[in-house]
């Protein structure tokens, strides 16, 4: 039961110090029995090395048997729905207003996103620093929050997504949210989104700005043309983009098909952050609404709500929120329900119609995110 030990540092020095004092007990006597200057009974030697694995030994032992009587109390205890307990760290994606309820024991660590701590009674230990937090406390990135004794703890979503480790006892209690973690799955269902190479929360990273090469990317992939852009002989004018890299690739074809023209001449700043005008333009492009030629971005937004690529409702949210991979999915997904110019069809029948996935690729997204747009 390891996972405890953090949330009761406190504990520890108590058993420690009770430990200490009987052994200092039977020291004192030895002590007293003998032994000089040239010749100690107790040698630094032994206090260093024999002495301390021994007394961390016993301090273990205590502590292990400590933790088993708080998990089995938490077990008698649980409360608001906490009915399941994972042994090991579990990571999961969550969305917005998202609740994962701990009792005594459990441990939580946010990894990406945003989350806050309420509790009415008891204690959190944020044991990263060593020290309690108070409720209503936003979780900070890799610290490792573990509820106390006698304590139950709501850890709340308050970003559009987030992701989080948890172990010991737990609930989720899901929002109605929009669930940007599910449109990524569909996304990526339908081959148009692969994600990073990011070690946690499947790769998506939508909690970070989108830079201009993976809006490229993604403009390419909705176009469904990235076979031909990775099959591409094409060159770039672009200094800034690794020669014989997939991005030179993507960007050497786009820039070929009159996609892109780039930051500059000589530069497109691939790993510059993307706006949402920006991004929206790609989606104009691909859409066949817009082109190259289009060099005022400012009414983007209002040119995507006038051809019903987006709703005014969600004219609003682009407008106000900040332009995150979670935005960018969304815009790319519900993309797929917009006509194309001049055809009669949608983005996404005309992706089908192209092979880029099947009906069955459809139904299987459609599944991964029933919950719809906003409205």
């Amino acid at each position: 039961m390891n996972f405890m030990r953090k949330s009761i540092m406190i504990k520890k020095r108590a058993v420690l110090a009770v430990i200490c004092l009987v052994l200092l007990a039977g020291v004192v006597s030895a002590v007293a029995a003998g032994g000089s200057a040239s010749d100690p009974l107790i040698s630094l030697s032994y206090l260093n090395g024999l002495f301390t694995t021994k007394m961390d030994g016993l301090v273990d032992t205590r502590l292990d048997a400590s933790d088993q009587t708080l998990l089995d109390s938490a077990a008698g205890k649980l409360q608001g729905g906490v009915s399941s307990c994972a042994s090991a760290w579990t990571e999961t994606r969550l969305k917005e207003s998202d609740l994962l309820t701990g009792t005594t024991g459990t441990n939580v660590m946010l990894l990406a996103g945003a989350m806050k701590i309420t509790f009415s009674s008891g204690a959190v230990i944020d044991a990263t620093e060593g020290s309690a937090v108070t409720s209503g406390s936003a979780m900070a990135i890799r610290h490792r929050y573990i509820v106390a004794e006698d304590t139950s703890a709501a850890f709340t979503v308050t970003s559009k997504t987030a992701v989080a480790d948890y172990q010991g006892y737990y609930a989720f209690t899901y929002s109605d949210a929009v669930d940007y973690n599910a449109i990524a799955a569909a996304l990526k269902q339908l081959s148009l989104f692969k994600g990073s190479y990011t070690g946690y929360g499947q790769g998506y990273d939508l909690e970070v700005a989108p830079t201009r090469i993976q809006a490229l990317i993604m403009f390419i992939r909705v176009l469904g043309e990235e076979d031909a852009a990775l099959s591409s002989t094409a060159t770039t004018p672009f200094t800034d983009v690794a020669t014989g890299s997939n991005s030179e690739k993507y960007v050497a074809y786009a820039y070929g098909k009159g996609y892109t023209n780039g930051y500059s001449k000589t530069l497109f700043k691939p790993d510059q952050t993307i706006t949402v005008n920006q991004y929206m333009e790609f989606m104009l492009r691909a859409l066949g609404y817009s082109s190259t030629a289009t060099s005022n971005l400012s009414d983007t937004l209002t040119r995507a709500l006038n051809h019903s690529v987006i709703n005014v409702r969600e004219q609003a949210m682009l407008q106000s929120d900040p332009f995150l991979r979670a935005e960018l999915v969304y815009i790319s997904y519900y993309a797929l329900d917009a006509n194309v110019a001049g055809t009669g069809l949608t983005l996404r029948q005309t992706l089908l119609s192209q092979g880029v996935f099947t009906s069955a690729d459809i139904t299987a997204a459609g599944a991964l995110a029933p919950s719809g747009r906003l409205s």
